[in-house]
């Protein structure tokens, strides 16, 4: 909420408890407490060793409502919504509002991927991400890895396909693991390889 001096301030956090409260934790464990449309999915799952990273999902998902105008996940119901936030894929907040930059696209991604250890590693990695989108800068901590194989399939059959986007940034072995990327290298190979026997027949010949 804003107050009336402009002042962002933080609410609903009648739930909050210290991350060392084991005792809490306990009693906690196995059941959900959230709200549904921010709840991430170990909180969900009612995990013990909740940490900060839970905080960042929330976080995410309260960013992706504000620049989308609507939750990242709806339902008929507060078990639907969270069910959802287990095993549905998101869409990019920067493809329901096309007016979003794509670097503030890809920092929702990673601060909302369902494994918390996709997520940013820390608090302050995600704030220096907003403060480059917010300078007209790519992000530097969480990146949108894209699928390589859908890529190839737009190149065999001309027909576009969902680029699915994943939380944390691809490395370069996955990328060059990649079977789309070896079928390219190969293919690349094989067309050399004739193009040089074809270059020999001819000098041959002369």
């Amino acid at each position: 909420i804003l107050t009336s001096e402009g002042v962002a301030k933080l609410t609903d956090l009648g739930l909050a408890r210290d991350a060392d409260d084991v005792e809490a934790a306990k009693k906690e464990a196995g059941r959900a407490y959230g709200t549904p449309y921010y709840i991430s999915p170990e909180q969900i799952r009612g995990e013990l060793d909740i940490d900060f990273r839970t905080d960042i999902y929330s976080l995410g998902a309260t960013l992706y409502h504000m620049v989308t105008g609507r939750p990242p996940y709806e339902g008929d119901s507060p078990t639907v919504v969270m069910h959802k936030h287990l095993t549905e894929q998101l869409i990019p907040a920067d493809h329901v509002n096309t007016a979003l930059s794509a670097g503030l696209g890809e920092i929702i991604d990673v601060a909302m991927a369902k494994r918390r250890e996709e997520r940013y590693s820390s608090t302050q990695a995600m704030v220096e991400d907003l403060k480059a989108v917010r300078d007209n800068k790519p992000p530097t901590h969480g990146r949108r890895a894209i699928d390589l194989d859908s890529l190839a399939k737009v190149e065999e059959t001309g027909k576009t396909v969902d680029i699915v986007p994943v939380g944390g940034a691809a490395t370069a072995t996955d990328i060059w693991r990649s079977p789309a990327v070896i079928g390219l290298a190969i293919t690349a190979g094989v067309s050399l390889l004739c193009n040089l026997i074809m270059l020999a027949v001819l000098m041959a010949r002369k």
